[in-house]
């Protein structure tokens, strides 16, 4: 199962995927439940391989609520500009909804394949995180800053904009304390990136 979920999270092949989906080619043993139908169905909408239709499909044969979750990660995730829009307006600005399916969003928002469509939210999670943060509790706020985090925008600009963030004044303590660790993780995939081209060189 974890083997099959990691090739999940990896594979570019939507055939195999969509197949897996379908019940088709499933490796021997392997129990095609709900959550893994989750994880498909998350991985092709990430590769533009499903949509709207697909999400709207699997939220209905799955009422739980759980499954609602899983709908909002994937909706967050379509490599759509409309349908990035509103979830960033979800993740900083929603009150309506529950805090799981704003955590959901969040944690669907961004991925490594769409870093071009995102790149604009980069800037504005350092500009709208500190509102976004004192509108949720203290646990929820956290989830979100951490979730909302642009963890694949490894750039150096990416670093600067933190240090701008971190020397407000305003921040609420929860904000402040991710942000510097997360910074931290990006500091060390910039070392860890620079080794690696260095070793190529």
């Amino acid at each position: 199962l974890a083997a099959a979920r990691g090739l999940i999270a990896a594979s570019t092949d939507t055939g195999l995927l969509a197949g897996w989906l379908a019940g088709d080619g499933v490796p021997e043993g392997l129990a095609v439940d709900t959550d893994l139908r989750w994880a498909l169905l998350l991985r092709l909408v990430v590769l533009a391989a499903a949509g709207e239709p697909e999400i709207a499909a699997q939220a209905a044969a799955d009422r739980s609520a759980t499954g609602a979750e899983r709908a909002a990660c994937c909706r967050a995730a379509l490599p759509d500009a409309e349908a990035k829009r509103v979830a960033w307006e979800i993740v900083t600005s929603s009150t309506e909804l529950s805090n799981r399916l704003v955590e959901a969003t969040a944690e669907g928002f961004w991925q490594p394949e769409h870093t071009e469509l995102t790149a604009p939210y980069v800037e504005r999670y350092f500009a709208d995180m500190p509102a976004a943060a004192r509108l949720r509790t203290a646990w929820t706020a956290d989830r979100v800053t951490t979730l909302a985090f642009p963890r694949y925008a490894v750039a150096q600009p990416t670093r600067e904009l933190a240090a701008a963030l971190l020397a407000r004044d305003d921040l609420t303590p929860g904000l402040r304390r991710w942000v510097t660790d997360l910074d931290d993780d990006l500091r060390r995939a910039l070392i860890a990136r620079t080794a690696v081209a260095a070793a190529s060189a």
